[in-house]
């Protein structure tokens, strides 16, 4: 080989190690930065660059082995970080609020697949109800003849006072027919909220049945897991 072909052969070869020699550089300068702190949510974040998420609060930079080079301050006031804590926690807790409306409206889905599903469970939930109403609805009827009994027998009486007997009797049946009676309206007022929260589900399925994305609805879902 000629000592000019040497030459030009040591110089390609140092040409091509330059950008080698220069990345390696710039990657030791970037690994000497190592930012480390612990954000908003507790957890610990590292960087080669100063970290936006712990812009509020104290930025360690430290060396290659672990030691504490320099502490970087919050860049914020005090009044800054107030406001820039209250965004996050409003973040957070709108993103809570997100997550647990998908998961309702894909445990709805899950639960009532079609219209005919739902409206069994609808049925299911009122029967014992409507069971109950009925139950109550006999024995009014029950007491209301008592009742015109007892007034029978109080027209024996007219103008005098009544046995003592017969004075409990109308007291035990006056108390019978009021305590019927407001079962009768707390029955009522059961199957009313349960249609109501039906009712109110049901609207919220029929646009998740048609394709509405869960946690998409800004219609208010009915406390299913409460039935």
């Amino acid at each position: 080989m000629s000592p000019a072909r040497a030459v030009a052969l040591v110089r390609l070869a140092g040409s091509m190690l330059l950008p080698l020699t220069l990345a390696a550089a710039s990657l030791s300068a970037q690994a000497a930065n190592i930012y480390t702190c612990v954000n908003a949510k507790g957890q610990r974040i590292t960087s080669d660059r100063p970290i936006a998420e712990c812009i509020d609060r104290a930025q360690e930079l430290r060396n290659t082995d672990g030691s504490v080079k320099q502490v970087v301050p919050p860049s914020m006031t005090a009044e800054e970080r107030a406001a820039h804590e209250e965004r996050l926690r409003q973040e957070m807790a709108a993103e809570a609020v997100r997550r647990d409306a998908i998961r309702r409206d894909r445990n709805l889905l899950s639960r009532y697949p079609d219209e005919l599903r739902h409206k069994r469970a609808r049925t299911a939930a009122l029967e014992p109800l409507n069971t109950a109403l009925k139950a109550t609805e006999r024995r009014l009827t029950e007491l209301e003849h008592d009742q015109k009994r007892l007034q029978q027998e109080a027209e024996f009486f007219k103008g005098r006072e009544l046995p003592r007997e017969l004075k409990i009797k109308f007291g035990q049946n006056q108390a019978a027919l009021q305590a019927q009676q407001d079962a009768t309206q707390n029955h009522l007022a059961e199957i009313q909220r349960i249609n109501a929260s039906y009712d109110q589900e049901l609207v919220r399925l029929k646009r998740l049945w048609a394709g509405a994305a869960p946690g998409s609805i800004s219609l208010p879902a009915s406390s299913s897991a409460a039935r």
